[in-house]
């Protein structure tokens, strides 16, 4: 299963610090637009997702069809196999995807301990 780029987006509160932290870790803005209280940092390969008031946990995140620069990669899972694959694997999703649908769309599983993983589809 192929689940695309990784990242992971943290429930801030406050953007600005935040941005400046990650800026002395190395980390440049990569997309997203502050006044709107979303950044997505980046460092190399590493990717952070800075969210300020848009949910209450920090996120792990895949984007299928994405490499780690926003590219389209070619032969990937589509969210929707991904979630059936979940499902079938006796997984119970805390959101789903509509399969009847085709592009981008997400579906969120939440491992043992809680921690949400949304699969954020783009394309």
């Amino acid at each position: 299963m192929k689940l695309g780029a990784f990242s992971i987006s943290l429930a801030v509160k406050d953007i600005h610090k935040s941005k400046a932290f990650y800026e002395s870790l190395g980390f440049e803005k990569f997309a997203g637009d502050l006044e709107k209280n979303y950044l997505i940092m980046k460092n190399g390969d590493a990717l952070v997702g800075l969210f300020q008031g848009m949910f209450d946990k920090n996120i792990l995140t895949f984007n299928p069809g994405w490499d780690q620069n926003a590219n389209l990669v070619e032969g990937f899972d589509d969210v929707r196999n991904i979630q059936k694959h979940l499902k079938n694997e006796g997984m119970t999703l805390a959101t789903e995807a509509d399969e009847s649908t085709s592009g981008p769309a997400s579906c969120v599983v939440v491992d043992p301990d809680g921690n949400p993983i949304l699969i954020d589809q783009h394309v």
